[in-house]
């Protein structure tokens, strides 16, 4: 089974979508048994709410289903837990490390990377731009998926 943590700030917006997206690609090829998707954030300031209206609306706009969630924090022993700990931005890579205690396997990745893009996911917390971000998680599901294929 391969294990995948998707990483944001808060685990209330792109974390959140990218996990759900990513599910709903793997199983609509019928592979959601190869898979342990989930979401976690590198900050405490959402613990244990559920994904923003944003995410939820955008994903719902696109037919995508919100599953059951509550945000919480990255923790040492997911670098044990997870193949792939990937992450949105900079920042979370950087707060991923450190939450790890630095990534001597090489399993933590910047989602867009997955398809040969260095830049970073805005986040729509502050930009207000959730479809934007769709379309990055989407670019960097469809790459990461592609991988497993």
């Amino acid at each position: 089974m391969i294990k995948i943590l998707f990483v944001c700030h808060g685990n209330v917006c792109r974390s959140t979508m990218s996990q759900f997206v990513f599910q709903d690609m793997v199983n609509k090829c019928g592979r959601q048994g190869e898979f342990h998707i989930d979401s976690a954030a590198t900050s405490r300031e959402e613990i244990g709410n559920g994904p923003h209206y944003g995410t939820v609306r955008k994903l719902k706009e696109e037919g995508i289903p919100v599953l059951h969630h509550r945000a919480r924090q990255m923790i040492r022993q997911d670098y044990d837990k997870y193949d792939y700990l990937i992450g949105m931005d900079s920042a979370n890579i950087r707060n991923m490390n450190r939450i790890a205690g630095g990534d001597s396997e090489g399993k933590i990745y910047k989602l867009l990377d997955f398809a040969g893009e260095e830049r970073d996911i805005a986040d729509p917390w502050y930009t207000g731009n959730f479809d934007r971000t769709y379309e990055d998680v989407t670019k960097g599901c469809e790459a990461l998926l592609k991988k497993f294929l």
